[in-house]
């Protein structure tokens, strides 16, 4: 019998290997900072050209704290999808906290295609608006504490939102 529990706690040191195998790892970290700047370059893209469809121009001076009209709602979206890419753009690779960044990008395009939808609330700009909708909820999904920027699962599906919300907005004339 004591050989037979020998040989159980030799066998239990396994389980640590196991999970610094499962950890990511630094270029792992680089190619998951590389795929949430591409989702969130491509919110950002969305965000202008909603904006530029809108007829809305955004001016830096009207960015406010409380956004009430078309061009300051703009220039906040604008502003907060360049400081995602911004925050991307700085630092060590964090695949937690570059998918906040690419949320964060998905969330101002959908207020920029609410600005676009208002502006022609016809049925393709509302399908183009519930797109970027399913983006921003895909992509917080993705940055969320469930995958929390590192599951594949929910970075591919956050990948296939946005590029529905790109074909969305093309199709409804924004891009």
């Amino acid at each position: 019998m004591s050989e037979s529990h020998g040989d159980e706690q030799q066998s239990a040191p396994k389980a640590p290997v196991t999970l610094i195998q499962d950890t990511v790892t630094p270029g792992t970290e680089e190619a998951l900072r590389e795929r949430h700047t591409a989702r969130a370059q491509s919110a950002a893209e969305r965000t202008k050209a909603a904006c530029r469809h809108a007829g809305v121009e955004a001016d830096p001076a009207a960015v406010i704290a409380v956004p009430t009209e078309a061009a300051a709602k703009a220039a906040n979206a604008l502003r907060l999808s360049a400081d995602a890419l911004a925050a991307l753009a700085k630092g060590a690779p964090d695949p937690a906290a570059d998918a906040r960044h690419a949320r964060n990008a998905a969330a101002a395009a959908v207020l920029a295609a609410l600005i676009a939808r208002s502006q022609g609330a016809d049925e393709l700009s509302g399908a183009a608006h519930h797109a970027a909708l399913k983006a921003s909820q895909a992509a917080g999904t993705a940055a969320g504490r469930e995958g929390m920027g590192r599951s594949e699962v929910l970075n591919a599906e956050a990948d296939a939102a946005e590029a529905a919300a790109v074909a969305a907005a093309r199709a409804a004339g924004w891009m």
